[in-house]
C-alpha cells in the first residue's frame, strides 16, 4: 500500500509498503481518511529523532487519525463495517501494572503510532485493537475526529488540574495544544481563559473563541489583564503549553496562591524554575504525559458543540501532496495552527 515514509532527518517520500498486517479477533482494520500533522512528527522529519526516540530505519508517519472501519475481528461486538471512528494511538501492554491501575499512558512498553521505531498511520489502512477505536457521532467530521487526538492531551490537562467552575486559568504557549487546552479549560468549567504567546497570528485564531482572552506577552500587558479579571489576586490554573524556559522559569508570577499549575510543554533542554516564587504561593504542581480514558468524553464534547475545532484547522493537502505539507508545516507560518492530510 501508499504510505508516506521518514527515511531520515530532511527525507521522506510516499512509497509502496508492506506490512503484513493481521487481523486479529480483537482488531479491526481502517481505511484511513484524515490524518493531522503533529509536531513531534514535524520534529522527527526535521532532526530524525526526539530525545531518547530515533529513527534508526525507515518509518511512517503520523498519529492523528480517522478512518472507516474495513473489517472487524471475531471478538469485537461495539464496531461495524462502515462506522466511522478515530483511533487511539498508543496501544499499552494490557497487562502492565500501569494499565490495570488505569494509567496505560505511562506503561513503558506502550506502542505509539510514529514514535521510534513504531509506523504510524500515514498509509492507506491500518489494523488497530478494537478497544482503542471509537466511532465517531454522525455530526463529527472527519477532520474533526483526527483532531480528538490533540484534544485529548488538552482535556488530560484540564482533567488533571481539578477545575472548579469560575475558575480563572492562564495558558501559556498558543500552539495547537495550548489552545486545544485553553478549550477544554473553558469546556471543563472555567470562565475565563488567557492565552499568551508571542505572535499576533496564533493569538488571533484563539481570540475568535468566547472566553479566551489572547494577549501577546511582548506587546500586550499580561499583568494587567490577569490583574483585572481576578481583581488582582492572580489566575487559580496555569497550564504551560510552550516548553520554553522563560516561561517555566516565571511560572508563578501570574499564580494566585494556592493555584495549580500543569506542566504540558516539553522544554528540550532542562528548565530551571523559581522554586522560592513557587513555594511562597504554595503552587501545586502537576504533569502530564499524553492521555489516558480521554476520548470518549472529548468525543462527547465534541458532538454537542462545547468543543469546537473546525477553527483551528489552518491547511488541507490532499495526501498526495503530503511531502509539500510537510514542508509547510516545517516552515513555521505562525499562522498556522494544524494542518491535516486527507487520503481520499
Amino acid at each position: 500500500m501508499k504510505a508516506l515514509v521518514l527515511a531520515e532527518a530532511g527525507k521522506i517520500a510516499i512509497e509502496d509498503r508492506d506490512f503484513n498486517d493481521v487481523l486479529g479477533d480483537n482488531d479491526v482494520q481502517i481505511k484511513i481518511h484524515s490524518v493531522g500533522i503533529c509536531g513531534s512528527d514535524v520534529h522527527y522529519y526535521q532532526h530524525g529523532r526526539i530525545g531518547p526516540f530515533v529513527v534508526k530505519a525507515p518509518m511512517v508517519l503520523g498519529h492523528e487519525a480517522s478512518g472507516v472501519v474495513l473489517a472487524v475481528g471475531n471478538a469485537v461486538t461495539h464496531l461495524e463495517v462502515g462506522d466511522r471512528v478515530c483511533m487511539e494511538p498508543g496501544i499499552p501492554d494490557l497487562n502492565s501494572a500501569q494499565t490495570r491501575a488505569g494509567i496505560y499512558n505511562l506503561d513503558p512498553a506502550v506502542r505509539f503510532w510514529a514514535t521510534p521505531p513504531v509506523h504510524g498511520c500515514l498509509r492507506e489502512t491500518v489494523v488497530h485493537p478494537a478497544a482503542f477505536t471509537f466511532k465517531l457521532p454522525d455530526n463529527v467530521s472527519f477532520a474533526e475526529g483526527a483532531m480528538v487526538e490533540p484534544l485529548a492531551i488538552g482535556m488530560h490537562a484540564a482533567t488533571k488540574a481539578g477545575i472548579k467552575p469560575g475558575d480563572i486559568a492562564l495558558v501559556i504557549g498558543a500552539g495547537p495544544i495550548g489552545v486545544v487546552t485553553a478549550l477544554a479549560a473553558l469546556a471543563g468549567g472555567c470562565s475565563d481563559v488567557i492565552i499568551c504567546d508571542l505572535f499576533d497570528e496564533k493569538l488571533a485564531v484563539a481570540a475568535n473563541y468566547e472566553g479566551l482572552h489572547a494577549v501577546n506577552i511582548k506587546t500586550g500587558n499580561l499583568p494587567d489583564k490577569v490583574s483585572a479579571l481576578t481583581s488582582g489576586n492572580g489566575v487559580d490554573l496555569v497550564f504551560e503549553c510552550s516548553g520554553a524556559k522563560p516561561a517555566i522559569a516565571t511560572l508563578a508570577e501570574h499564580a494566585a496562591p494556592g493555584a495549580t499549575a500543569v506542566l504540558i510543554g516539553m522544554p528540550i533542554d532542562v528548565a530551571p524554575m523559581d522554586i522560592v516564587a513557587a513555594q511562597a504561593k504554595e503552587i501545586t504542581f502537576k504533569t502530564i504525559f499524553r492521555y489516558a480514558n480521554m476520548y470518549p468524553r472529548t468525543l462527547r464534547l465534541l458532538s454537542s458543540g462545547k468543543l469546537r475545532v473546525q477553527p483551528l484547522i489552518s491547511q488541507t493537502y490532499k495526501f498526495v501532496d503530503s511531502v509539500a505539507a510537510f514542508e509547510r508545516a516545517a516552515a513555521g507560518h505562525a499562522s498556522d495552527i494544524k494542518i491535516m492530510l486527507e487520503m481520499e
